[in-house]
């Protein structure tokens, strides 16, 4: 099976990487050319633009930053549009809200081409180790077509019938995901300013009802003050943003994620925009109190 892979990001690398060792030929593309180097070695072809991935290959997928981004790959020059036609399918797997994967939907659907939105939840490691969960919506014949990438990608795919319910349900998960890191981030600077041991804190939860991976995955190196970047706090923040529009939407009253997506704010106007999004802890060790949702 042969496929394009546009983005080679933290995700998009570790994806694109996984398919190369399962037996996919694999043709990328990014921004940034330098970064297709590594995946050559791995046996990747390059392509100049995403129009001349979509060229040579009958599924594309796309990884990329933010709607801004996902938007530019499809309609830019060069980009998906001019070469998407009848028999070829895209699918995007970046974070974006369902209003910019209608908006990509209608125009591949113009040009004759099925596009499915896929978006994962799991950070750098589980990409790494094939183990994201991905939310896919749109084509359902694309789905099935692509279930062997997505077998190797991820350890569970789900569709969730039209397009924009991929986008939807991502926006929720990372919304939750981002208000627990800060509710988890107080607590952690709560016990080692009360004089407990934050260590013993990690144990206790890991112990209780609410253990989870992510507190297990990032609260030593949260105590350590380390944070190499698995998600980046920009991403995290920009899905809070994207997050608290749908709620808007919705009519739904989200103040603890609001609160969370100021302390994300804050953190990103300190420099910690290019850290994992654990980060965020910085902020809220801030002694003068100015960090806190």
């Amino acid at each position: 099976m042969e496929v394009g892979f546009l983005g080679l990001g933290i995700m998009g690398k570790a994806m694109s990487i996984n398919l190369l060792k399962n037996g996919f030929k694999v043709t990328v593309w990014n921004r940034t050319l330098s970064k297709c180097e590594e995946l050559v070695e791995h046996g990747a072809s390059i392509g100049e633009t995403p129009a001349a991935v979509i060229k040579k290959c009958k599924y594309t997928i796309a990884m990329l930053s933010d709607p801004a981004a996902a938007l530019s790959v499809v309609f830019d020059k060069g980009g998906v549009l001019e070469e998407i036609c009848s028999g070829k399918g895209y699918i995007d797997m970046s974070t974006v809200d369902a209003d910019t994967s209608t908006q990509i939907r209608e125009a591949i659907s113009k040009k004759g081409g099925y596009f499915l939105e896929a978006p994962v939840f799991g950070s750098k490691k589980p990409a790494e180790d094939g183990q994201l969960v991905i939310l896919t919506a749109g084509e359902k014949a694309l789905y099935e077509e692509a279930a062997p990438a997505f077998d190797v990608m991820g350890k569970k795919s789900f569709y969730l019938g039209e397009v924009g319910n991929g986008a939807k349900m991502k926006l929720v998960v990372n919304m939750i995901m981002g208000s627990m890191m800060n509710a988890f981030s107080e607590g952690l600077v709560l016990a080692g300013r009360s004089g407990l041991n934050q260590q013993t804190l990690l144990d206790v939860l890991d112990l209780g009802a609410i253990a989870n991976q992510m507190f297990k995955l990032k609260g030593l190196t949260m105590i350590q003050g380390s944070y190499p970047p698995a998600f980046p706090l920009k991403h995290q923040q920009k899905d809070m943003r994207l997050a608290l529009a749908l709620g808007d939407e919705n009519a739904v009253s989200m103040p603890v994620a609001a609160a969370a997506n100021e302390v994300f704010k804050k953190a990103r106007s300190l420099g910690y925009g290019d850290n994992d999004f654990s980060a965020v802890h910085e902020v809220v060790s801030l002694k003068d109190g100015s960090g806190g949702a």
